[in-house]
């Protein structure tokens, strides 16, 4: 495979128009692709019949359009799926499809590991490569597509929201995220709504500012405390954007998108789930455009933190709605294959660990699967 070939998968409208035109194509041919490759998933340029024969024979030298390699599939009793995708190098990321009766959720990545280091999540502990690009991003609800159509041939597609919740964090790939969400968005890419696509993060406040400008979408913050000190062990990207400075940046967002910010709130034994934790939390919350989702912590080897127990997060509900705050409990879903809320791993080798500010040397961690 030529490198000087474009991939053209997660390529924006604007921007394929911009490569038709300059080889000398009319821009309509880009209608006319993403037509075939989102609305039939068609990744052969010989079966696209209205773009001529002669175009046909062009555009594989020219361009292709890959989506990355299946290196595992997993399926769990909940009818959870997972797959761990080849990104090159013997290293892999995992996406997750959750069905439920009404929706179904893909859980993507979007980088190769994280640099973030979020102590209770299994991705922060394997370290850092990459990021990924567009088209390994928009590849992996094209190939998600692809596999779940096998199972169920002539159906309507099966994914119905997407969430930038698997490994990484996505504001740290503005460049491969925006445009792969664009493509979502377009009515010749995947025409989701903006409010079934949601972009997790954990709080890069100067990328928050630009995405309310640049992108309409879901936003949900990794909060998990509602004071400095703790956020700063568990988040620590907390010590370069503390907790006021975040939330003000979300209720910008909150304003600009007419969207409530869902808060992520990992509920860890003895940490974060007291009473009074809940009511902080609820004084920082109330009276604006959020929610909070309570996530039962999900274990992966080598960590000490513990799941609190079911009482206690029901105690914790209780006192946020008490206090005037919509919450939820997340359901945990395919933890017996490893695919709940924070056990994603994959395979990464880890080149250039930089955690706020302190190099790290760099390590090799293959196939930790959690």
């Amino acid at each position: 495979m030529s490198e000087e070939r474009l991939n053209l998968l997660g390529v924006p409208r604007n921007r394929l128009e911009a490569f038709f035109t300059g080889i000398g194509e009319k821009a309509f041919r880009a209608r006319q692709l993403m037509k075939w490759i989102y609305g039939r998933g068609e990744a052969d340029f010989d079966r696209m019949t209205d773009l001529g024969k002669v175009l046909r024979g062009r555009l594989p030298h020219l361009a292709l359009i890959e989506a990355p390699r299946i290196m595992a599939h997993q399926r769990s009793a909940d009818g959870t799926q997972k797959w761990m995708l080849s990104m090159g190098a013997s290293q892999g990321i995992e996406m997750v499809f959750i069905p439920e009766p009404n929706r179904g959720t893909l859980c993507i990545s979007s980088q190769v590991g994280c640099a973030l280091d979020c102590s209770f999540c299994a991705t922060a502990k394997q370290g850092f490569n990459r990021n990924l690009t567009s088209a390994e991003i928009l590849g992996q609800l094209w190939l998600a597509r692809q596999e779940l159509q096998r199972e169920h041939p002539g159906g309507e597609s099966a994914i119905s929201n997407v969430v930038f919740m698997g490994m990484g964090e996505p504001l740290a790939n503005y460049r491969g995220v925006v445009p792969a969400i664009s493509v979502m968005l377009d009515d010749l890419g995947y025409q989701l709504s903006r409010r079934r696509v949601t972009l997790s993060t954990s709080g890069l406040v100067p990328q928050i500012d630009r995405l309310r400008e640049d992108c309409s979408v879901a936003l949900a913050v990794s909060l998990h405390s509602p004071d400095d000190e703790l956020r700063n062990e568990l988040v620590p990207i907390n010590r370069r954007h503390p907790i006021k400075e975040l939330l003000s940046a979300c209720w910008r967002y909150a304003e600009t998108q007419k969207l409530p910010i869902t808060f992520e709130y990992v509920m860890l034994e003895g940490v974060n789930d007291q009473a009074d934790h809940a009511r902080r939390l609820a004084k920082l919350l109330r009276g604006k455009p959020a929610k909070v989702n309570l996530i039962p912590f999900n274990s992966f080897p080598g960590t000490s933190y513990r799941c609190s127990q079911p009482h206690v997060i029901e105690r914790f509900w209780q006192v946020l709605n008490a206090g005037g705050v919509l919450a939820m409990t997340r359901r945990t879903r395919g933890d017996d294959i490893d695919a709940a809320c924070g056990q994603l791993a994959g395979k990464v080798k880890d080149l250039t660990r930089v955690r706020l500010g302190r190099k790290m040397r760099p390590a090799i961690t293959s196939n930790v699967t959690v």
